[in-house]
């Protein structure tokens, strides 16, 4: 029994011994395969700097190097290209549908406008429209006048000169169809949003005081009277806008442009007649200045 157990504590302790000379051959193995790689690749290095060298040497020899520099383009000092003039393009340009049926704007007419600034010449100029632009003397009897001046860029602005616009509680015109404070005033033959008319646009387009004219109990709106030159009024008869012209009719001696517009577009006024009838409109103005001119206020300096 004893010898039976002696045996089998040896073969069991046989075994492991084995299994620890065989690892350490594998350890002794993979050393020996990672030193091989890396003489591989020194040798493989060391082969490929020798080639290089080489070729160096022979392109040295056959003289490529030189050979090379010679065929380099020497750097050139390019001048700057010219700019070719641009041509006029005669062809008809595309035109946005809104603007399609507008007449195109005439430029020489606005250099000619410049041009009279510089010479101190006034020079008015209102495009022509579909219809012609002509008044009669009924609508020279339709032409407003006021007992006082109004004071221009007062009513209706703060203290700064800025004009008040307020959505809730201002009145629309509708000359300028801005919706402000101020006073407006109220046709009593239509009764209709039509004859609101602000102060300041009641003076420089049809020479009236809006006070006065709320005072007449009779006092008829512009547009009823047939005289109304704001631009919807004035498309829907066919005739361009006039812009902003007022101070150039008031150098001219015409209380408003209303009254400029149809005392020099009259059917009866023609030829010397019309010359007459402008100067004696200056006469007019020229005799009571403060009644029929603007006061310039600390507004008016600022904008001008």
């Amino acid at each position: 029994m004893r010898m039976s157990t002696l045996k089998k504590k040896r073969e069991e302790e046989e075994p492991p011994s084995s299994l620890s000379l065989d690892n350490a051959n594998g350890s002794d193995s993979q050393s020996e395969e990672g030193s091989k790689r890396e003489d591989d690749s020194l040798r493989y290095e060391q082969a490929r700097d020798q080639r290089i060298k080489d070729n160096m040497e022979r392109m040295h020899k056959l003289g490529l190097f030189d050979l090379s520099l010679k065929l380099k383009h020497p750097k050139r000092n390019y001048l700057p290209k010219k700019k070719k003039a641009v041509q006029p393009n005669h062809s008809p340009q595309r035109r946005s549908s809104r603007i399609m049926n507008l007449v195109p704007i005439n430029y020489s007419e606005r250099n000619r406008e410049s041009a009279s600034k510089e010479n101190g010449v006034v020079e008015i100029c209102i495009p022509e429209g579909t219809n012609p632009e002509v008044y009669t003397e009924e609508h020279e009897e339709h032409l407003g006048d006021c007992e006082s001046a109004w004071e221009l860029y007062v009513d209706g602005y703060d203290e700064d000169g800025n004009r008040i616009y307020d959505p809730i509680k201002g009145e629309t015109c509708h000359q300028c169809r801005q919706k402000t404070l101020g006073q407006h005033t109220h046709c009593n033959k239509c009764e209709l949003l039509q004859g609101k008319f602000c102060g300041d646009c009641l003076y420089m387009r049809y020479g009236e005081n809006v006070m006065e004219a709320n005072r007449n109990n009779k006092w008829v709106c512009p547009p009823c009277r047939g005289i109304c030159n704001c631009s919807r009024c004035r498309r829907g008869k066919g005739w361009r806008p006039t812009g902003n012209i007022y101070s150039k009719v008031s150098k001219l001696g015409f209380k408003s442009v209303a009254h400029y517009l149809i005392k020099t577009r009259g059917t009866e006024l023609e030829g010397s007649d019309a010359e007459n009838s402008v100067a004696e409109e200056k006469s007019e103005t020229s005799a009571d200045t403060k009644l029929n001119r603007p006061t310039l206020t600390r507004a008016s300096k600022k904008r001008a």
